[in-house]
Order: structure tokens, then C-alpha cells, then sequence
């Protein structure tokens, strides 16, 4: 069997909905054993969002579907005593925690980063929240789009017509979620040269806004206010989404052999040399005028065609796909960008594997998504708990 990146570490992961299941997802995926702790009383909220009643009502709706396989579940209501002595004794043998609640929460519940670290000196802790764990909004709360919108990310989304924009998905919480992942095993590297474990503070607005660097610096460093432009890509022209026969393509003409290779491709080398058009800067100021005289050759042929057309020329440009024909092409088959686990009771489920090859150390989904307790008497019972001790505790209503 194939020896997996993170074989041997355990994470205790009490996140809920996206951020924190999508950082720990990275971290199971790559072997790590993550538990997930979960509330008795209906678990992480996801569980219940979803297009398919059914399955929600199951508590594996689709949202807790796609960011929860290989993970373990096991549930404590950690607001009883009985439930944080487990706790303890499971952070005590655990090189990882991770939670995403409101700052402030695990300290109130008794578990403060002094009270895990006093249990753990090696543990790796990770709160992922909207704004971080101090600071004048720590407190506030915060969704994905309330962060898309303190951020400036809808501010520099859509165009005059349609702005401020938000993204088609939650960006900022899966953002914050790879941040925190990436966070994480950057704390876990620093332990194994030094035997120390610490305290990571993950706030979604530190997340998202480095991702506008380019947008940020000409505004910090070159003075220049974003300007919503639809799909127009503002570093250069031609860049962008145009019109052809039977649809839209999109070519991103960035360099000037580009540039002028397009021209040649559509039959307009009288373009290379307009003084509108000439030189990059210019071409960026005349897009307005560009695009037209584009589109008016572009509707001589099919999408497909132009895409073959501009690629043999070393221009990049690309159909723009629905959903369902992105997940399914050719490269994304042929990558196993995709992979599918049998569920029980749910039938096969198709879920993203993780977005890089390691040749040694390979990622793979290896088992579904929990049912909500599933692996509580395991983990309970590895810590030496008996089948009457777990009677008991569940009678009690701490599992």
C-alpha cells in the first residue's frame, strides 16, 4: 500500500459548513486521520444543505457530501463535563485541531489555546474565523459574502451594468479554507525541527484579499482605482471573452506575438500597424474600438474552430463551458480530477480528489463521507471506553 504524505497524524476537526471541512478535507486526503467531533443533536450544519431533500433529511446533504470523505465522525456534546474529559484525552493524542467558530467560543466551552497547549505542547492549533481572533470586528459575524463585500472582491467584479458583483461560489470561505491548510502544515513542518507546537489564527478577510494583488498594487502602488470590466481582462487587449458564430470564446492575447498572430488568424494584418491598436498601452485604451472589428471576423467560424485555429498559433484562448461539460472533459478525466467512492445507502458519489499529483505520495478518496456518530464507538473505544461506558454516555446525552 501506498504510504500517504500525512500517515500517522490525527486532527481533531470541529468545523462546520466550508472553511474548516475544506482545510481538513486537504489534510484527509493526503492520509492524515481527521476526526471530525460533532454536536449529537444534528452535527455539523451542513449536513443539512443540499439540493436533495432526501439526503438532508439523511444528515449527508450534498454541501457536507462534497467536503467530508475519508474523514471520521464521532459525536460529543461538549457543553457536559463527561464530553470534555474525552475531549482532553483525544487532544492529548492528537497533533492537530481545528475549529471554526466565533472567537472566544472555545474558551467559554473550557478549552482555551493555554488549556490545549497545557494538554499538548506539541498539538497544532488552527481557528479559522471571519476576521480573526482580535482585533475591533472580531466579534462580528461573518458569512462568505459578508466578507466578498468588506473585502472589495464584489467591487471589482462584473461591470457597468451589473456591479457590485458577488463570485458564482463561496470564494472567501474556500479560500480561507486552503489558507488554513496550507497554514497547518506549515506548523506541522516547523514542529518537526523543533518538537514545537502553536497556535494558527485564520481570519477569511486576511485570506481573500491577497488573491487582488495585481488589482491592489495598481491601486497601492500605481494610484489607479479598479474599474469593473466584465470579462475584459484589464492587464491587456485582446483578453477576453468574444463573440463568434455559434457562441462566445475566449482568447487572452497577453504578449505582442500574440497579438499579432490573432490578427493574422482572423484576416485583419492591416490591425498590426493601426496606431489605435499598435502598441499594448494603446490597445488596452482603444479596447472599445478593438472588439468590434474582432467580433466582425470571429463570426466567420464556429467556436471550436477559432480555438483550434488560435491554439495552433500559440495564442491562448479556450470554449467557455457549462458546468456539467467542465467536470466531464477530456483533461479533467484523463488528471482523475474526479473521483467516485460508493457510499452506503447512497449510492456511488463523484468528489473532487486533491488539485496536485505527488508522485510518491500520492492523494486519494478512499472512503465516503460519515454518517453522523459513525465512528464513535471506535474512537471511544480506543481510548478505552466500554460498550456499558458508551451506553451510559449516550443515556446521559454526551454522545
Amino acid at each position: 500500500m501506498t504510504r500517504k504524505a500525512l500517515d500517522g497524524i490525527r486532527v481533531l476537526d470541529l468545523t462546520n459548513v466550508l472553511s474548516g471541512p475544506f482545510a481538513t478535507l486537504h489534510l484527509a486526503l493526503l492520509g492524515a486521520e481527521v476526526i471530525k467531533v460533532e454536536n449529537p443533536g444534528g452535527g455539523d450544519l451542513a449536513r443539512k444543505l443540499g439540493n436533495v431533500p432526501k439526503l438532508n433529511n439523511e444528515l449527508m446533504g450534498t454541501s457536507f457530501l462534497a467536503q467530508n470523505a475519508n474523514k471520521k465522525s464521532i459525536t460529543l456534546n461538549l457543553k457536559k463535563k463527561e464530553a470534555r474529559e474525552i475531549f482532553l484525552k483525544l487532544l492529548a493524542d492528537s497533533d492537530v485541531a481545528v475549529e471554526n467558530f466565533r472567537p472566544g467560543v472555545m474558551t467559554r466551552l473550557g478549552f482555551g489555546w493555554d488549556v490545549m497547549k497545557a494538554a499538548n505542547p506539541r498539538l497544532v492549533y488552527c481557528a479559522i474565523s471571519g476576521f480573526g481572533q482580535d482585533g475591533p470586528d472580531a466579534d462580528k459575524p461573518a458569512y462568505d459574502q459578508i466578507i466578498q463585500g468588506l473585502s472589495g472582491t464584489m467591487a471589482v467584479n462584473g461591470d457597468e451594468r451589473l456591479n457590485p458583483l458577488r463570485c458564482g461560489f463561496p470564494v472567501c470561505d474556500t479560500v480561507g479554507g486552503l489558507t488554513a491548510a496550507f497554514a497547518i502544515m506549515t506548523a506541522l513542518f516547523h514542529r518537526e525541527r523543533t518538537g514545537e507546537g502553536q497556535m494558527v489564527d485564520v481570519a477569511l478577510l486576511d485570506a481573500i484579499m491577497p488573491l487582488m494583488g495585481w488589482v491592489a498594487a495598481n491601486l497601492l502602488i500605481g494610484g489607479q482605482q479598479p474599474v469593473p470590466m466584465g470579462n475584459d481582462n484589464f492587464t491587456a487587449a485582446p483578453s477576453g471573452v468574444f463573440r463568434t458564430r455559434d457562441g462566445y470564446v475566449n482568447i487572452a492575447a497577453n504578449k505582442q506575438e500574440q497579438w499579432e498572430a490573432v490578427c493574422d488568424a482572423v484576416g485583419a494584418p492591416e490591425l498590426k500597424t493601426d496606431p489605435r491598436f499598435q502598441e499594448r498601452d494603446t490597445r488596452k485604451e482603444n479596447r472599445r474600438a478593438l472588439t468590434p472589428l474582432l467580433e466582425l471576423k470571429l463570426a466567420g467560424r464556429t467556436t471550436k474552430e477559432w480555438v483550434t485555429l488560435l491554439n495552433a498559433r500559440d495564442v491562448p484562448s479556450g470554449e467557455i463551458l457549462g458546468l456539467d461539460d467542465a467536470l466531464h472533459q477530456p483533461q479533467v478525466v484523463f488528471r482523475g480530477t474526479l473521483q467516485t467512492v460508493e457510499a452506503p445507502g447512497i449510492g456511488p458519489l463523484p468528489l473532487f480528489n486533491l488539485p496536485a499529483l505527488f508522485l510518491s505520495t500520492p492523494a486519494a478518496i478512499e472512503t465516503p463521507p460519515p454518517r453522523l456518530g459513525e465512528h464513535t464507538a471506535e474512537i471511544l473505544g480506543r481510548l478505552g471506553y466500554s460498550e456499558s461506558d458508551l451506553a451510559n454516555l449516550k443515556q446521559n446525552g454526551v454522545i
